[in-house]
Parts: structure tokens; C-alpha cells; sequence
């Protein structure tokens, strides 16, 4: 008996020893654990530090070179205005020196055209012509006016609704027109056409004819006023579902609306007037703008057709 109470002891004895050893271990693992994290929390605070002043160092080194660029681009702006500046000095002194020089041409050529003023003898000659030309087509009104109003009534027989207010309209203006050669008290003797010499050269039928300014004005206006007139009775013979036919209308035969008897010939005014009358009337009938353009409703001749058409030469040049 003594002796298995002494295996027993022995055995709690070793027991205690064991529960003893594996306290010292678990605590030698904890400590060894706290320790290792310790260690970590440390490294990692040192990790975060350097990677806050790298960051920074980056941030500066950034910055650093966004100022450098800022200043380079500010600098290459500063050049390119600087030249842009220079460019549109040197445009503004050249566009300078062109519009004296062509101030001084205008001059020369203002001087040089009077001195070449038509004498006194020239311009009475002119003012003759003149005289005779507005007397005759104020007869040749008077006789047209039978002539419009049995070409009117053709139209409204045929129902052509469309072209006969067209023409309608353009008797109207005709008579309007009558009215005012009527009343008109022109003054020659300070007119500059009389005076001023011819500054351009037409061809018309093969030969050849001088006019200055003022008779080259007049006949630019019967091209357009052609083309406008040509243009609605174009459009009217559409609206009206008519044959195309620009010379069956009394406005192209009659082709006077705009004419008054001054500075060019009657049978220039008419042969210009119906060019420009020819091109409407197909630009209206066929709903094109090959010939000109449509403005706000108003038709007008292109400038290179009309240039086309007169085909002017300066004599000056």
C-alpha cells in the first residue's frame, strides 16, 4: 500500500511539473507573440512614415515641375504673342501703305479725269443727245401702253391667272414710271455725266461703244432689273402650268421698266435688260438659282453673271 501511494504521489508530482512547464511555455508564446506584434505595429509605423515622406517628396517634386512647365508655357505664350503682336503691326503698316497708295491712285486718277473734262462744246453735244433720247421714249411710252393692255387681255382669255397679274403689275410700274419723265426737271448743266469723259468700252451686236461711269451704272441696272422681271414672269408661267416661252411676255418685247431716257441709248438699255430677263425668267420657271439668288424673297443677278454679261473693258487701264 505504502509504496502505491508513493507512485501516486510521484504522479502528481509530475503532473503539477508538466501543468507548470506547458504555463512557462504558453506564457513564453505569448510573450513571444506580443513581442512579434510589437515589432510589426513598429515596422509598419515605419513603412507609413517613409511612404508619407516619399508621398510629400513626390507631391513637392510634382509641384516642382508643374511650375517649371507653368513658367515655360507662360514664357512660349508670351513669345507667340509677342509675335502674333508683330505680325499684326507689320499687317496693319502694310494695309496702311495700300490704302494710301490706293488713295493716291484714286487721286491721280480723279485728277487726271479732270483734266480730261469734256469741253463745253462736248457737253452740250451730250446734253442735245440727251434731250432728244428722253422725248422720243416718252412718245414711245404713249404708243406702248395699247400694246400692253391687248397683251394683258390675251392673258386673262387664256386664264393665265398667274401671268396676267404679273403683267398687270408690270404695266403699272411702266405707267408710274410715265408719270414721273412727266414730271422730272432735270438739271444738266450740274449733271457730271455730261462732263465726265467715257471710262469704258462695250460690245454689243459685233461693235464696239464708249460710256463712262454713270452710263455703265444705268446699263448694270437693266441687266438686274431684267433679271428680276424675267424671274417672276418665269414663275408665273410655272404657277400657271404654261409652256416656257421668255419671249412670248410683253415685258421682255417692251424691256423699259427702269429706263429713263438718261445716259445710254434706249436699244442698249433693251438688249441688256433682256439678257438678264432671259436668265431669270429660267431660273423662275425651273425654281433654280443658277443665274442668281434669292434675298428675303427678292431676286438678284450674281456679280460674276452680271460682270459676264456687260463684259466692261477700262479704258483707263
Amino acid at each position: 500500500m505504502q509504496r502505491k501511494s508513493e507512485q501516486d504521489q510521484k504522479q502528481q508530482q509530475q503532473r503539477v511539473q508538466q501543468q507548470q512547464q506547458q504555463q512557462e511555455q504558453k506564457q513564453q508564446r505569448q510573450e513571444k507573440a506580443q513581442r512579434e506584434s510589437e515589432q510589426d505595429k513598429n515596422e509598419l509605423r515605419a513603412r507609413q512614415q517613409q511612404q508619407r515622406v516619399e508621398q510629400k517628396q513626390q507631391q513637392q517634386e510634382q509641384k516642382q515641375q508643374r511650375q517649371e512647365k507653368a513658367q515655360r508655357e507662360s514664357e512660349q505664350d508670351q513669345k507667340e504673342f509677342r509675335a502674333r503682336q508683330q505680325q499684326q503691326q507689320e499687317r496693319i503698316e502694310r494695309r496702311s501703305e495700300q490704302l494710301d497708295e490706293r488713295r493716291a491712285q484714286q487721286q491721280d486718277r480723279q485728277e487726271q479725269i479732270q483734266r480730261q473734262r469734256l469741253s463745253k462744246q462736248q457737253q452740250q453735244l451730250r446734253i442735245k443727245e440727251q434731250q432728244q433720247r428722253v422725248e422720243l421714249y416718252r412718245q414711245h411710252l404713249e404708243q406702248q401702253e395699247r400694246l400692253h393692255e391687248q397683251h394683258i387681255q390675251a392673258l386673262q382669255r387664256q386664264n393665265r391667272i398667274a401671268q396676267y397679274r404679273f403683267q398687270r403689275q408690270y404695266r403699272e410700274r411702266l405707267r408710274q414710271q410715265q408719270l414721273s419723265l412727266r414730271n422730272d426737271r432735270f438739271d444738266y448743266d450740274n449733271d457730271p455725266y455730261f462732263y465726265t469723259p467715257s471710262t469704258y468700252r462695250y460690245n454689243r451686236g459685233g461693235r464696239y461703244y464708249e460710256t463712262n461711269r454713270y452710263g455703265a451704272r444705268t446699263l448694270r441696272q437693266a441687266v438686274n432689273y431684267g433679271y428680276e422681271e424675267g424671274f417672276h414672269a418665269g414663275k408665273a408661267d410655272r404657277d400657271d402650268r404654261w409652256r416656257s416661252n421668255y419671249k412670248d411676255s410683253n415685258a421682255y418685247r417692251d424691256a423699259n421698266y427702269g429706263y429713263r431716257g438718261y445716259y445710254v441709248n434706249r436699244t442698249d438699255y433693251n438688249h441688256y435688260f433682256r439678257e438678264g430677263f432671259r436668265r431669270g425668267y429660267e431660273d423662275g420657271f425651273n425654281s433654280r438659282s443658277q443665274y442668281g439668288r434669292l434675298a428675303d424673297g427678292n431676286p438678284s443677278m450674281m456679280d460674276n453673271i452680271l460682270s459676264q454679261i456687260l463684259n466692261f473693258q477700262d479704258l483707263r487701264r
